[in-house]
């Protein structure tokens, strides 16, 4: 079990029976020119960005379709629809703040996150370590709770022609009851 920010292990298994609920989480946007490229709630050095209604961060968006799945809460449309201007050029760290806010309101806890980004390019392996902190920091988890990791397609599909970039995630939630 990853360690988290909320009291000791004991404390916890005194509480009675953990309860895990797992969720996954899928996204995607195209690359356009004139937007930065935000993924893992840092702007990436790059000539494009992706397309969207908020930041458009990729990731951020599966890891809140991942939180909401995993305790049947709809999804990110759902929460916070394209269509209202509240959300226009909104920080998706700031979504997953709210979305965290949620499932602290069930009781539930990060058990761990599990994430892979899909671009041809840029080479994302420099990024993620600081990825980790921004997600652990917003997630209320330690960074060995999260995980992200990038590949390519081998130039095979939108992703492979460099069209957009993807990202999938799957969390485990965990609460003690009794």
């Amino acid at each position: 079990m990853c360690v988290m920010r909320f009291g000791s292990r004991a404390s916890r298994l005194a509480k009675g029976v953990l309860i895990i609920k797992v969720g996954i989480g899928y996204d995607v946007h195209a690359l356009v020119e004139g937007r930065p490229l935000i993924l893992g709630g840092m702007e990436i050095p790059y000539d494009r960005g992706l397309l969207g209604h908020s930041d458009a961060d990729v990731l951020i968006h599966a890891i809140m379709d991942a939180l909401l799945g995993a305790l049947a809460l709809g999804d990110i449309g759902a929460h916070f629809p394209d269509h209202d201007p509240r959300y226009r050029g909104i920080s998706s760290l700031a979504l997953l703040e709210q979305v965290m806010k949620l499932i602290q309101a069930q009781g539930y806890r990060i058990g761990n996150m599990d994430s892979i980004i899909v671009a041809e390019r840029p080479k994302l392996a420099p990024f993620i370590p600081q990825m980790r902190i921004n997600l652990a920091r917003v997630m209320n988890c330690d960074e060995m709770c999260v995980s992200v990791k990038a590949t390519t397609t081998e130039r095979l599909g939108f992703a492979g022609r460099e069209e957009g970039i993807a990202a999938q995630a799957i969390v485990s939630l965990e609460r003690f009851g009794g």
